[in-house]
C-alpha cells in the first residue's frame, strides 16, 4: 500500500494520468495555468487532458461565459463549470462511454505587482465517480497568503492536484477527503473557508460538518451557512452589508434569545445609516460553545443548527473565543458598514475584565480598539442578578473602578446602549434548565421554547429527547 500522506504533488498528478479513465478539461483564469502545468509536468497526460485554456482577458471571458461585472465569484465559477463539462460531453460522446469525465475550473486574484490585495480566489470541479453516470460538484473558496505572486501561483498548483486527486481517490471518507485536499498547504499558506460537495455521490454527506470540521481544524477561522443548510463564503455573503451579531450556545433555543433577537434587531434598525434589507442577522456559535465533555458532538452541532434553520436564521462557526476578535473580523467584511452586537448583561462583565486581554501587549485598551473602535454598536440585554433576583441592567453595571471613565466613553459615543424593549417575564429561563427537564422527560420546558423549537425537538428527537413509546398488549 502506498502511503499517500507521502506523495509528491507531482506523484498524485502522474497516479491521476496513469487511471486510464480519467478525462477531462482545465479552464483557469487569473493566476495563469498552475494547475494544468502540474499534470502536463508529470506526465502521461495525454490520456487524461482533452484540453486547457485560460480566458484571461475579461473581453474573452465575456465571450466564452457571458458578460459580468464581477469575475472572481462564485456565479461565475459556476458559469465555467457548466459550460466546460457541457462543452467536454458534446465534443467527445464516444470518449464518455469509456470515461469519467471532469471539468476542473478556477477563476483567482491572484498577489498584485504592489502587493496591495488580498490573494483569493474560487477553485471548483464537476467530475463522474461512475462511467456514465451524473457528475458530483466540488466548489470551494481559498484566501493565499503566500507573500509573492509566484509562492501564490504554486498553492493554487498544489491544490488543483489535491482536489482532484482526493476527488477521485478519497471520496468516500469525509475527514481523509479534507486531509488530502489541504495535503502541504500549511493555513500561512493557504485558507479555505468555504466548502461544498454535492452530487449523487454524496447525497450523505451534511455541508454543515463539512463547515464545522474546516474550522476545528484549524483551516479556516469562521465560515457560515443559511437556513437550508447551503454553505456560504462569508466575506460574499456579508460583503457592505449591516451585521448584527448574536453570539450564544442556543442549547437549545429558548423564548429569551429570541426576545433577544427579534427587539435587538428592531432597536438597531432605528441607527442611522442602518437600512432594514441590508441588514443581514448573523448567529454565531464558537468551538468552545460547541465542546462539551472535551470533545464536539456532530449531532449535538446539527441539533443546534437545525433547529436555528427552522427559525430562519443564518448560522456562522467560529474559532473566536473573545468578542472583539469576531467583530474585528466581521468588520473587516462590512468595510464601513454599521455593525450591531447584542450581548447578556453577563457578556458584558467579561468584555470589560482586563484578566480576558492578558495575550496582548495593549491589554483591553488594544482589544477594545480593534474590536469596538469602529462603526459598531454593543446593545445590552438585561438579566435577573444571579444573587439578589433584581434586575441587573446597564444603569446598574458593575464595572471597576479604574473602567467606569471608559465604560461612559462608551455609552456617550454610541458604542453602547441597554435594550430599550424586552420581555421581562422570560428573563428567568436558562438553556441550562431547559435542557435538563428536556433530558429528564419533564414538560415543563415546552412553556420556555418557541412553538416552532418545541415541533422540531419532538419531531427529530433532539438534545435527548424521547417519545413516549405505546404498548401494545399481545392479543390473547
Amino acid at each position: 500500500m502506498i502511503d499517500e500522506r507521502r506523495l509528491t504533488t507531482e506523484e498524485k498528478a502522474l497516479k491521476v494520468n496513469l487511471t486510464s479513465d480519467i478525462y477531462g478539461c482545465f479552464a483557469e483564469i487569473g493566476a495563469g495555468q498552475e494547475v494544468a502545468a502540474n499534470f502536463f509536468k508529470a506526465g502521461g497526460s495525454s490520456g487524461t487532458i482533452a484540453y486547457t485554456h485560460s480566458a484571461y482577458d475579461m473581453k474573452v471571458s465575456d465571450s466564452m461565459y457571458g458578460d459580468t461585472s464581477r469575475y472572481v465569484c462564485e456565479e461565475r465559477l459556476q458559469t465555467m463549470i457548466e459550460t466546460e463539462y457541457r462543452n467536454l460531453c458534446t465534443s467527445l460522446p464516444v470518449k464518455q462511454e469509456e470515461c469519467r469525465f471532469f471539468a476542473f475550473c478556477n477563476t483567482v486574484e491572484s498577489l498584485n505587482y504592489h502587493k496591495t490585495n488580498q490573494g483569493q480566489g474560487w477553485v471548483g470541479m464537476r467530475f463522474q465517480l461512475k462511467q456514465g453516470g451524473e457528475p458530483n460538484d466540488v466548489i470551494l473558496h481559498v484566501k493565499m497568503h503566500d507573500n509573492s505572486h509566484k509562492g501564490q501561483q504554486e498553492a493554487l498548483g498544489i491544490l488543483g492536484v489535491n482536489l482532484i486527486h482526493a476527488g477521485y481517490f478519497h471520496n468516500d471518507d469525509l475527514d481523509q477527503f479534507i486531509t488530502n485536499l489541504t495535503h502541504r498547504l500549511p493555513r500561512d499558506r493557504m485558507e479555505i473557508d468555504m466548502l461544498r460537495v454535492i452530487g449523487p455521490d454524496f447525497e450523505s454527506i451534511d455541508n454543515r460538518i463539512i463547515a464545522l470540521n474546516l474550522v476545528k481544524r484549524g483551516i479556516t477561522d469562521a465560515t457560515m451557512f443559511d437556513l437550508s443548510g447551503n454553505v456560504l463564503q462569508p466575506a460574499t455573503a456579508l460583503y457592505k452589508k449591516n451585521i448584527l451579531l448574536v453570539r450564544g450556545r442556543f442549547r437549545p433555543v429558548t423564548k429569551v434569545h429570541i426576545d433577544m433577537i427579534e427587539r435587538g434587531k428592531a432597536q438597531f434598525l432605528q441607527e442611522e445609516d442602518v437600512v432594514e434589507d441590508q441588514v443581514r442577522l448573523v448567529i454565531e456559535l464558537t468551538l468552545k460553545d460547541l465542546t462539551a465533555d472535551g470533545k464536539i458532538s456532530d449531532k449535538d452541532f446539527v441539533d443546534r443548527a437545525e433547529l436555528l434553520g427552522t427559525l430562519g436564521y443564518t448560522v456562522m462557526i467560529s474559532n473566536y473565543l473573545k468578542h472583539y476578535k469576531m467583530v474585528d473580523y466581521l468588520s473587516t467584511i462590512a468595510r464601513g458598514a454599521r455593525m450591531g452586537v447584542i450581548v447578556g448583561i453577563y457578556n458584558l462583565q467579561t468584555i470589560f475584565d482586563e484578566r480576558y486581554y492578558g495575550n496582548l501587549p495593549g491589554g483591553l485598551l488594544e482589544a477594545f480598539g480593534r474590536g469596538f473602535g469602529r462603526n459598531v454598536k454593543i446593545l445590552v440585554y438585561p438579566a435577573n442578578n444571579v444573587e439578589t433576583g433584581n434586575l441587573y441592567t446597564v444603569e446598574n453595571f458593575e464595572v471597576p473602578e479604574n473602567l467606569k471613565g471608559l465604560f461612559q466613553y462608551m455609552r456617550d459615543n454610541n458604542k453602547l446602549a441597554a435594550f430599550e424593549d424586552y420581555d421581562q417575564r422570560l428573563l428567568g429561563i436558562l438553556s441550562d434548565d431547559v435542557l435538563s427537564k428536556i433530558r429528564v422527560g419533564a414538560s415543563s420546558w415546552e412553556d420556555e421554547v418557541p412553538e416552532e423549537v418545541v415541533k422540531a425537538i419532538k419531531y427529530y428527537e433532539l438534545f435527548g429527547y424521547k417519545k413516549k413509546r405505546r404498548l401494545v398488549s399481545p392479543k390473547s
